[in-house]
């Protein structure tokens, strides 16, 4: 309804805009981010810590972590996740990439996709593929409750795996 109202020329102005960025941002060449440059600023940056890999089913995911300020990792972006109900398989995701990122210099995986059918499914996967790197620490971000929130408004899924991923205090 908004845009009903606006002039046509800021209209037409917005439409530009639109196209501009269809045209200008791709995916960068090392992690998957999404960029105006080869490399994303992420990749680009020369403090980051490279032996540290955080696997994000999306660009969305990793600026949630961004936002976090407390990582000072690489990124990969897969750009999905597992699900043969909807037709996606591995080989449409960004893994050989990530195969390819991987050296002697890495030492952690991080996997940080969503708490999901497909999100656990798509840690699994990688989880197997990356079995027989016996140097490499392969991680899954904790699930379970919430900060601030009460045992008796959670799930069963939520309170189990709040319980397989307790940590001794």
């Amino acid at each position: 309804m908004t845009l009903l109202e606006l002039p046509k020329d800021d209209i037409e102005a917005f439409a530009k805009q639109l196209m501009l960025v269809k045209e200008k941002i791709h995916k960068c060449t090392i992690c998957g981010n999404l960029t105006e440059n080869e490399k994303c600023r992420i990749c680009e940056d020369s403090t980051r810590d490279k032996e540290v890999i955080c696997v994000v089913q999306q660009t969305k995911d990793l600026i949630v972590i961004e936002k976090m300020g407390s990582y000072s990792g690489v990124y990969h972006v897969l750009h999905g996740a597992i699900s043969p109900i909807k037709g996606i398989l591995p080989e449409d995701l960004n893994f050989q990439s990530l195969l390819d990122r991987i050296d002697e210099n890495t030492k952690e995986i991080i996997i940080a996709t969503n708490s999901t059918m497909e999100g656990d499914t798509t840690a699994l996967y990688i989880c197997k593929i990356l079995k027989s790197n016996t140097r490499l620490t392969v991680t899954r971000l904790a699930s379970g409750l919430p900060t601030g929130s009460n045992l008796d408004y959670a799930d069963e899924l939520t309170l189990m795996n709040a319980f397989k991923g307790r940590i001794k205090q």
